[in-house]
């Protein structure tokens, strides 16, 4: 159960630095704003935004990572709670932004959290 944990948690940090690509450096190219569903010029407005946003998205990979190298507990209490804000950030999305996050983020990140509890 513990590697199967671990693969959950290492593909939500693939995504997240994915996400965090999207936002930081493809936001105004046509494969960020179709991904987030921006036109040319919201794209340009939002632009520093987005990649604030994105940043934060590589701060949870970060963290994440950090669990999975570190020993225990520490790494399991990393695990847990990076997970854990995924979910609330993903949640929130969900309910404030667009409902696809409910399940490119938050979903994902409640079965990486059941598994990595049940390790």
């Amino acid at each position: 159960m513990t590697v199967l944990a671990d693969v959950a948690v290492a593909v939500m940090a693939l995504i997240h630095i994915y996400i965090l690509v999207l936002e930081m450096f493809l936001w105004t190219t046509p494969r960020g704003m179709k991904a987030f569903g921006t036109d040319p010029d919201l794209a340009a407005k939002t632009r520093v935004l987005a990649a604030n946003q994105g940043l934060y998205n590589g701060f949870l990979a970060a963290g994440l990572i950090w669990g999975l190298v570190a020993a225990d507990p520490v790494g399991f209490q990393a695990k847990v709670f990076f997970l854990a804000c995924i979910l609330v950030a993903g949640l929130y999305g969900a309910a404030t932004s667009s409902r696809r996050i409910l399940f490119v983020q938050a979903v994902p990140a409640a079965i990486s959290l059941v598994l990595v509890l049940l390790s």
